[in-house]
Parts: structure tokens; sequence; C-alpha cells
């Protein structure tokens, strides 16, 4: 009878969970002033299926792994990488949110849907934030890394997604994303810090 009796607690306590998720409002915030939607840097996403849908509950941060080179325009490369997508069979771009090296945060999928991967994990969940570069051969520029940090923890409020489930693609899948300059930033502490510290102007 205990035996039974910690079951059916323990079901309860998953089924309230999952409750949880599943009614859980998104917080509004304002924009950020480096902000670029959809519509402003003209993606033309496919259609997306209704089974793609989820509840962000995960932040997970990527490196494009492309060289980036100075001057670059970020606009025609998201309409390159939006049309590779489509010739994979996906709908839209693989991420939900891109940062290119001056800070500017330009909008992908909608974050109402699960990402892309080219790695095999579970993707429903997921908030997939790249970096616009190739971190294994070029430092993250410091407005890049701030916007991450400010984007992340911008995430983490609005959809309630605790700190412990924020974490780098490396961290998830073997993999060498997001590159070795923005992953030693996982390793020493100083990401999960700067978005500590950012999540706190929040509750002001």
């Amino acid at each position: 009878m205990h035996v039974q009796a910690q079951w059916l607690f323990a079901a309860l306590w998953l089924w309230s969970l999952a409750h949880v998720a599943r009614n859980r409002i998104p917080v509004r915030l304002p924009k950020p002033e480096n902000f670029i939607s959809r519509e402003a840097w003209g993606s033309q996403p496919g259609a997306m299926p209704a089974s793609r849908k989820h509840i962000p509950t995960w932040i997970t941060l990527h490196h494009v792994g492309e060289w980036w080179k100075a001057g670059d325009d970020p606009v025609p490369y998201l309409h390159r990488l939006q049309r590779w997508a489509k010739s994979r069979h996906w709908p839209d771009l693989p991420y939900h949110f891109l940062i290119a090296p001056d800070g500017r945060i330009f909008e992908g999928r909608s974050i109402n849907y699960e990402p892309e991967s080219n790695t095999a994990y579970d993707l429903a969940g997921h908030v997939g934030i790249a970096l616009l570069g190739n971190f294994d051969r070029q430092p993250v520029p410091a407005e890049q890394w701030k916007a991450s940090v400010a984007l992340t923890a911008r995430m983490m409020r609005q959809h309630g997604i605790p700190l412990s489930h924020v974490r780098s693609h490396r961290d998830v899948v073997a993999t060498g994303c997001p590159g070795r300059d923005f992953y030693r930033y996982f390793q020493n502490g100083q990401f999960h810090a700067g978005v500590t510290a950012a999540s706190n102007e929040y509750q002001k």
C-alpha cells in the first residue's frame, strides 16, 4: 500500500509539472532596441506543421560555424540559410534567433515551433539561439556576446525557463558547436553568471 501511495504521488507530481508547462502564459516584454523582426528583414517561411508546436522549456546556444568577415551583411546570409533549410525540407530557418557580430538580434522561425538540427536530440522545448560566425576559428565579438546573454535572460524571464535549462549545443549532444571560443564561457561559468546578472535586471 505504501509503495502504491508513492507511485500515486509521483504520478500526480509529474502530471502537475506537465499541466503547468502546458498552461504557462509567457510574460510580455518589450522588444530590445537591437531586435530585427522577421518582417523587417524579409523572411519567407514555409508552412509550419501543427505537429511541430512546442512549449519553450530549454535554451540552447549555437554558432552557425561559418567564417564571418567584417562588413558582411546578415540579411543576404539569412535568406541563403533559409533557402538551404527549405532544400532540406525544413519549413524555415533552423533557429529562433540569430545574433550578428554587432549585437543585432534577427528573429528566425516562430518560437511557437521546435527548431531544427543536423544532430540527433529531442528538439521539442528548445529555444535555438545562434551566433553568426565560426568560433573555432575566430573570437566572439563583445557586442555579440552581450546580446546573447541579454537575449537568453529575456527568454528565461518571458517563458519561465530556469538557469539550469540554459546550455550550449555541445552540452546537449556530441558536437563541436558552439565553437571553442564561445564554449569556454560555458566551461568557466561566465555565460551563466552574465545571464544571472541580466535576469536580475528584469526583477527590478
